[in-house]
């Protein structure tokens, strides 16, 4: 799946390890005390000679500054100062702190450990703990408490389907959950941080773990310096984690490369020049593969500062000392690199969320360098850990680290090529977000929605640049675009927010207008936004006919009379929707929005009591969607036709129909209203089968997507919410009332992966 971790997805988003974790160990030990919420165990064990009072053996490197942790300091926002009261609530509702920031330059290690202490934490929040990647936003124009709502709300897959603002419905969904949330790379946004933190605190369960190069400055603020990694110095016993990093990423680089007698003193000599900072370390060590250890230490020796300036805000601090050694390192790997890998480092830089070979040759070729040279030069960045490798997905993608891209698109000023590979990006994900929709409707759907959510963050950085430049229809074309496939792949909101901006701009008739207007019905209609779905059905409506595309009229009673069912008034949507054209389905989004409009007629004959029409219209979708290897809405058509079974008594059918409506979400990893509303149907067919235990596990799934789905339970339709509580009362009747609270929790803990699978894979006992 997309963006796999090793955690089950309701618990936790870490990324899996992929190096050894060096050193740090007092630092864990501090964070363990710090972010514990009620004093249990956490997963590292490594806190209880802290809290004992017992020696650290922390290394001079190592100690925090003023000795420990650090409240408010300058920049605090509470008056005077000091801590509010809410500051003191902060870390008294749990114990431990509730707002804990680590704080240090570009290239410290902070976001490694803010993870690797997350990770150990796991066992101490139930309702996990959470990875909000900041940077991505970093120079793409998008800002304030609202973008980030949206970002935590991605991280979290929050899919809120109601009109609520997205901090509102972040604010209702978190209000009592107990989770640790670890917000990486604050300094890019430091005041829409401490406003979200702020917004966060509100939550009495809570905590919160911050990476930053500046505080935010909130009451109740634990900060800790994170310092650089400690060098041994001849005649201490001073730990030496720099110069085991420097071997350990050494011996990747060189085989057989080894601390001894000789080259340990030449290790720690090239460490010491580097400050211990592990980034400059990783990249020093990268060096082995073109340089001895003695001629790297020689050139680190005898290195002057980069051409680039440093920042005016450095001059005079600590910080500066080693914002400064790291630039250096990070200038002398550039002058190292060869002409054409420094030119494709700074391309590079427009990428966020990382990029693929084919990406990175479209976006970054050009003038001397050639497509048929990047992969090869990537690899020998790779080499160098300019950039990573990141394969866990199980594709080959690469990334860069936020110190590293910055510093490529420093470059890539320098060079006055920024606007022109933004626009190649920019041009790239339009074409690959057009694709996505002239094939959406076709048997490729599953991969496109795979790489939808893979590039969704650079979809994102590519539609935000686009409704920020002067060319209007380039940003309506990739803002529609974009929208409605993330309105398929579990990103209404960010459509939403995508599609407003581009529609203020009182765009042009056009096929690009149509497929946004329609885009924002039928997102309207999901979040049960029934007034702003008729609205845009009624422009969608005038412009189909201005253009006088007769397929577009076929689909526009989907907005304007598809809504009337979940209104309660499904026999009013039936005419017009029977009376629509039925022309032959398209491959595209068009053809998409086709089937679902037959869907919805089908859910109208349903709900108005005609079992028949609407068997009628749910089997010819089915089989149109069956003959398009079609997924997202053959879901639809088979939880209708489940329903219709179950209501004639055919339970086998009906658990067979809806288990595959279920199949269809997982494959498309859908946590949407649908997909729990399908595990409601499907509970109801396994509770009918005589399976009281598995289906109160059902429920228990069923309900966490319906949590997650922002409240709308049933999508507030009064039969949906009857049915699910004649299944609960049937299940209780039959196991009882607590063996029933037992199972539906063992549901509700499954895992997002486990919960598909315990649902499309253990079928019921049914006899035909």
């Amino acid at each position: 799946m997309p963006g796999e971790t090793e955690l089950g997805e309701w618990w936790g988003n870490l990324p899996p390890e992929d190096r050894s974790f060096i050193g740090r160990q007092d630092e864990l030990a501090r964070l363990d005390v710090m972010l514990r919420p009620d004093g249990g165990p956490s997963e590292g064990g490594e806190g209880q000679r802290f809290r004992d009072g017992g020696p650290s053996g922390r290394g001079e490197g190592q100690r925090a500054r003023d000795g420990g942790p650090t409240e408010g300091g300058e920049g605090q926002r509470g008056s005077d100062g000091g801590p509010s009261g809410r500051g003191e609530g902060q870390r008294n509702h749990d114990g431990g702190h509730r707002l804990v920031t680590l704080l240090g330059p570009g290239g410290v290690g902070k976001t490694r450990l803010a993870v690797e202490a997350a990770r150990r934490m796991r066992s101490a929040y139930p309702d996990g703990v959470w990875l909000v990647e900041l940077s991505a936003l970093h120079g793409v124009g998008m800002a304030g408490p609202g973008v980030l709502g949206l970002m935590a709300m991605e991280a979290l897959r929050v899919a809120d389907q109601t009109t609520r603002a997205a901090m509102e419905a972040l604010a209702a969904w978190i209000a009592d959950k107990r989770l640790l949330l670890v917000l990486d790379s604050c300094e890019h946004l430091l005041e829409d941080c401490a406003a979200f933190v702020d917004m966060l605190m509100h939550a009495p369960h809570v905590h919160i773990l911050a990476t930053s190069r500046r505080r935010l400055g909130l009451p109740g603020e634990q900060c800790v310096e994170v310092e650089p990694l400690p060098v041994d110095e001849p005649g201490t016993e001073t730990r030496d984690d720099a110069v085991t990093l420097f071997a350990d990423r050494a011996a990747t680089v060189c085989s057989g490369f080894v601390l001894d007698e000789a080259t340990r003193p030449v290790a720690a000599s090239v460490c010491r020049y580097l400050d211990g900072i592990p980034l400059a370390v990783e990249l020093a060590a990268a060096r082995l593969s073109t340089l001895s250890l003695t001629e790297l230490d020689d050139h680190l020796g005898t290195r002057t500062d980069h051409r680039l300036a440093l920042l005016a805000s450095d001059n005079g601090t600590r910080d500066a000392s080693r914002h400064r050694a790291l630039r250096t390192t990070i200038g002398w790997s550039h002058e190292l690199c060869a002409p054409l890998e420094r030119l494709l480092w700074a391309r590079l830089a427009v990428f966020t969320g990382g990029f693929d070979i084919e990406a990175a040759q479209e976006v970054c070729a050009g003038g001397p360098l050639a497509a048929g040279q990047v992969p090869v030069l990537l690899d020998e960045l790779a080499a160098q850990s300019i950039v990573q490798r990141d394969q866990h997905t199980g594709m080959t993608r690469f990334r860069m680290l936020d110190t590293v891209r910055e510093y490529g698109a420093d470059w890539l000023r320098e060079l006055g090529e920024e606007d022109a590979v933004r626009l190649r990006h920019r041009e790239y994900y339009r074409r690959l977000a057009r694709d996505g929709c002239a094939e959406w409707n076709t048997g490729r759907q599953v991969q496109w929605c795979e790489r939808v959510l893979t590039e969704h963050a650079n979809l994102r950085a590519a539609v935000d640049w686009s409704l920020d430049r002067p060319d209007r229809r380039a940003a309506l074309e990739i803002a529609g675009t974009a929208g409605f496939l993330w309105r398929h792949c579990g990103h209404v909101r960010e459509a939403h927010y995508c599609l407003d901006r581009a529609l203020a701009a009182d765009p042009s008739p056009g096929p690009d207008l149509l497929r946004a207007l329609w885009t924002r019905g039928a997102g309207a209609i999901m979040q049960g936004d029934m007034d702003t779905a008729a609205e845009y059905g009624r422009r969608f409506t005038d412009v189909a006919r201005q253009q006088e595309d007769p397929a577009a009229l076929s689909v526009s009673v989907f907005l304007t009379g598809g809504h009337l069912s979940l209104r309660g008034r499904p026999a009013e949507a039936v005419g017009p929707m029977s009376a629509a054209a039925r022309l032959p389905v398209r491959d595209d989004w068009l053809g998409s929005a086709q089937l679902q409009t037959i869907g919805a007629l089908a859910y109208a004959h349903l709900m108005s009591g005609d079992h028949a029409s609407a068997r009628a219209a749910a089997e010819e979708l089915r089989a149109e969607c069956v003959r398009r290897g079609e997924h997202w809405t053959r879901s639809t058509a088979d939880v209708i036709v489940a329903m219709l079974d179950l209501a004639r008594g055919d339970i086998a059918s009906g658990a067979r129909n809806a288990a595959q409506a279920v199949a269809a979400h997982r494959l498309l990893h859908s946590a949407s209203s649908l997909a729990a509303l399908t595990l409601d149907t499907l509970a109801s067919a396994t509770t009918a089968a005589g399976e009281a235990h598995r289906a109160a596990e059902l429920l228990g799934i069923a309900q966490r997507l319906w949590d997650r789905a922002g409240g709308r339970a049933q999508l507030n339709s009064p039969d949906l919410i009857a049915a699910r509580q004649a299944c609960e009362r049937t299940i209780r009747d039959k196991i009882g009332a607590l063996a029933y609270e037992h199972t539906y929790e063992a549901g509700r803990a499954m895992s997002y992966e486990q919960a598909m699978t315990y649902a499309t894979e253990t079928p019921p006992h049914t006899s035909s």
